[in-house]
């Protein structure tokens, strides 16, 4: 493996960070909103299978009754 000097590694780091296609503003906003809206869909739907499999769990062990 070829060794290089730390000033080198950041000349080519830097390099590379400039091919990076960043994205804009406004795709990180759209990104971020439907990564809130996703964890508010799974959110959502975790918490009705949980009531729901807690409910038919009471009801097979005899707990849902009187």
């Amino acid at each position: 493996m070829a060794k290089t000097n730390p000033l080198e590694f950041l000349q080519e780091v830097r390099a590379e960070t400039k091919k990076v296609t960043w994205p804009t503003r406004r795709e990180t906003v759209i990104t971020t909103v439907m990564v809130f809206i996703m964890v508010a869909l799974a959110m959502v739907f975790f918490f009705l299978a949980d009531t729901a499999l807690s409910y038919v769990v009471s009801l097979v062990l005899g707990f849902g009754g009187n």
